[in-house]
């Protein structure tokens, strides 16, 4: 089906797109808390897995409706120069919970520890799986985001991708400042949305590790095949039911730090037939199809696009339940709630950015460092502090999150208090950018940002408006002030530039034996 003819989505098809809210306690009881708001703020981070730059209407997609995101885009702050800490998910991830980029971090990509022989058969029903899962553990000796809020009387929960260690690795959520943890400990048993399991702990519950809890109704069935749609626990909800049982849990007592690493719209496309699916399969009648790839846990689909695009209204409607819950509880202004991705846009399991108008403005998707692969949608909204329909230019990465998470939790002392002399160069990289958000104070402004990726062999130098591109040791150098598709390479014409630039990157990047990449 030609773009050309696909309309903008009518408001009026708004309400079937609507997940009907989990009902919580009665309003009565949840105004009772409103003396919250007086308080440490509480934080909630939503950090969605390989959404693009262009994938909410708010950024300009016009195939997709998100009107609970845009909402909140127009009563918060809409950043559009903000970065992931890499162009994939772990080391992503690594920038936020270290405030460390990746020229610094252990964890820069995604080793994994489930492809090393251990996969096992008929450990669910008849399906085989693996037997330990999980990617590289963060260093244990550099303390991490939870932990911090942990030790300063937050409560922390973590519902989606931990992705920070494997099972029984010095680094899983029951060891580094989780009170409560519901998903996946392995990113690669996340592209099953109907698994074998998932993991969980639990402090409130008495669990003392992580733990497996299988899907009894999924492991009935085959995990690859047609059978596999007869599989009705779908992660997803799961995950995100357990997110909001976390929220409804809370009393005011303490603040909270929620952490909702929630997995749509990667991988596979597969997704229950309800009215957010059929509404895109009528959108997108003459679709493609995906024949399956059983290696990468990615199931056969009948209707990419619309399969993407359900994904993304069924995140928005998550998104909206959430919002709704705070202000059930009399915590919605009080709240910081922040909504990201985790890198750019994918071409995994049939995913197909071109057709959604994607890469028009940004080059590179997903394992890149061109603008495309690590420029993210990222809103913020706190009715007590932003103005509503605040649009940013503040340029920000990742690695910012845990200075500006600390100022707003009133944390003092960071960085200093944090880092640990025992490890040589231990230390952060971020800015806070709290004085962005509230107006209060003066904002610090990056000299830099920094990426790199040994998966492409590829790393990355913002300056100002000057972007280098370093792949296979080759420098590419773009204006993005003028060039924000990154095609016309001025590198011959600056080299002035481009030193600067390569005396900044060998100073940033530390040598890791099992993230390599080739320094120019």
């Amino acid at each position: 089906m030609s773009k050309k003819v696909i309309s903008k989505i009518s408001l009026k098809c708004l309400p079937l797109l609507v997940l009907t809210p989990i009902v919580g306690k009665t309003e009565a009881k949840s105004m009772s808390h409103n003396n919250h708001s007086s308080k440490r703020p509480n934080i909630i981070y939503i950090m969605c897995d390989d959404m693009g730059y262009g994938d909410l209407g708010c950024y300009g997609q016009q195939m997709i409706a998100t009107p609970n995101i845009d909402k909140m885009a127009s009563e918060g702050m809409l950043f559009t120069q903000a970065y992931a800490g890499s162009p994939v998910s772990a080391p992503s991830r690594a920038t936020v919970m270290t405030g460390q980029h990746t020229g610094h971090t252990h964890v820069r990509g995604n080793k994994e520890y489930w492809n090393n022989g251990n996969l096992q058969n008929n450990l669910y029903g008849e399906n085989a799986d693996y037997t330990l899962v999980g990617q590289e553990p963060y260093d244990p000796q550099h303390i991490i985001l939870p932990e911090i809020f942990h030790n300063a009387g937050y409560t922390t929960g973590m519902f989606g991708k931990w992705a920070g260690g494997h099972e029984q690795s010095a680094s899983t959520p029951d060891k580094r400042g989780i009170d409560e943890f519901y998903g996946y400990i392995c990113q690669f048993q996340a592209h099953l949305y109907y698994p074998n399991f998932l993991n969980r702990y639990s402090r409130s519950l008495g669990d003392t590790a992580v733990v497996r809890i299988p899907l009894e109704q999924n492991i009935q069935h085959p995990m690859y095949g047609e059978d596999y749609a007869l599989r009705e626990q779908y992660s997803a909800d799961l995950i995100h039911q357990e997110a909001l049982r976390w929220l409804d849990q809370q009393n005011g007592d303490k603040p909270f730090l929620g952490i909702f690493t929630y997995t749509l719209p990667h991988a596979e496309l597969f997704q229950p037939r309800d009215s957010i699916l059929l509404h895109y399969e009528k959108q997108f009648p003459d679709d493609k199809a995906f024949e399956g790839s059983p290696w990468s846990r990615y199931n056969a689909n009948t209707n990419s696009h619309a399969q993407f695009a359900a994904m993304i209204t069924r995140l928005d409607a998550q998104v909206g339940e959430i919002l709704a819950k705070l202000k059930e509880k009399g915590w919605d202004k009080n709240t910081v709630v922040i909504f990201t991705s985790d890198n750019g846009p994918h071409e995994e399991g049939g995913a197909d950015p071109e057709f959604f108008g994607r890469d028009g403005k940004l080059r590179g998707i997903k394992r890149s460092t061109h603008e495309g692969g690590i420029r993210i949608p990222f809103i913020v909204r706190w009715p007590k502090h932003i103005k509503a329909g605040t649009v940013s230019n503040h340029q920000l990465a990742f690695y910012d999150l845990l200075p500006t998470f600390c100022d707003i939790a009133r944390i003092e002392g960071f960085p200093e208090r944090f880092v640990n002399r025992s490890i040589p160069d231990d230390g952060f990289d971020g800015l806070s950018f709290y004085p962005t958000l509230t107006g209060k104070g003066r904002q610090r402004q990056h000299e830099f940002l920094y990426w790199e990726f040994h998966e492409t062999d590829m790393l990355g130098l913002r300056m100002g408006d000057w972007k280098l591109v370093v792949e296979h040791g080759k420098c590419r150098l773009y204006d993005l002030a003028t060039d924000i598709h990154e095609d016309h390479d001025l590198a011959s014409e600056h080299p002035d530039i481009v030193a600067r630039m390569l005396d900044i990157i060998h100073a940033q990047h530390r040598d890791s034996e099992m993230f390599q990449v080739t320094m120019p």
